[in-house]
């Protein structure tokens, strides 16, 4: 369903590419699926984000399913100090396993429980027939899903999940981390009530039938992103978002900068020189 949600969320010259998706096999575990994709999303980062960022860029997003374990990480090419990886690992059980990934429990204080019946959406998500409040699926009879669902409905899974964020740039590091998180757990929630309400789409599906699926919705999306992004046509000028300034006294100093003086008058002239400020075009 990740395949449908992608395609949902494009458009407008923006959304998710598929660059690959074909099979792999780690050393560690074994046999799965390796996926690449180009995720553009310009308009939806906050103002003070893209003083920083170029006007059309696209983060890169690699994913290995070795279900029930995957790995999924995030890199920005001109951020070379960006990353963003999560782990996940599917336990059939209510979230109860304090130290699913084997190695060292997340303080409690680090936890984040995401209910996908309870928790609120941002509104611009919600659609009524995502709601499990009112969902029923008619293949598998299952819903609709009741406040204390999570103690007593079955069949019941968890979706463990180890996000780590680290985007160290001075002034910005606290900021961006903190957005990251917050969209990543908006990201999550969304994409969880959809795997359950659209679970009549998938229900029953063999693994060739899922590859076919996934190959028909990547093919609609990339269409979708490329086609908005040919009908934009060439980016207009912009004004530059900010602008760097030098301010020298001698000669000396701006051949030390590279800076061409040659329009300049002699420094040793005993006429004293009034200061000089450059402009630089931006970075």
């Amino acid at each position: 369903m990740i395949s449908k949600h992608s395609c949902e969320q494009s458009g407008g010259g923006e959304g998710v590419e598929v660059v690959k998706n074909e099979s792999d096999i780690h050393p560690q575990h074994g046999p799965g699926q390796l996926t690449e994709k180009r995720i553009y999303l310009s308009s939806k980062l906050p103002s003070w984000a893209k003083t920083f960022v170029p006007r059309f860029f696209y983060v890169t997003e690699k994913a290995w399913n070795f279900y029930p374990y995957t790995i999924t990480e995030y890199s920005v090419s001109f951020l070379p100090k960006f990353s963003i990886r999560i782990e996940t690992r599917f336990e059939n059980n209510n979230g109860n396993n304090d130290n699913v990934f084997g190695d060292t429990p997340t303080p409690a204080e680090n936890v984040n429980l995401l209910d996908i019946l309870n928790d609120p959406i941002p509104e611009k998500h919600y659609k009524e027939s995502e709601d499990l409040s009112h969902w029923q699926s008619s293949k598998t009879g299952r819903g609709p899903l009741e406040k204390d669902w999570r103690e007593d409905h079955r069949p019941i899974m968890c979706s463990y999940k180890r996000v780590q964020c680290s985007f160290e740039v001075y002034g910005f590091q606290t900021r961006t981390e903190e957005f990251i998180h917050r969209n990543i757990r908006d990201i999550l929630l969304v994409g969880h009530r959809q795997a359950v309400a659209w679970v009549d789409e998938w229900h029953g599906l063999t693994l060739e039938e899922v590859r076919e699926y996934e190959q028909t919705m990547q093919e609609k999306t990339n269409s979708k992103v490329k086609s908005s992004q040919n009908n934009t046509g060439p980016p207009a000028a912009s004004r530059p978002v900010f602008s760097r300034s030098i301010s020298v006294t001698d000669e000396r100093s701006l051949k030390k900068m590279g800076v061409t003086t040659a329009d300049m008058s002699d420094p040793s002239d005993s006429v004293p020189q009034s200061p000089i400020r450059l402009n630089s075009t931006p970075e």
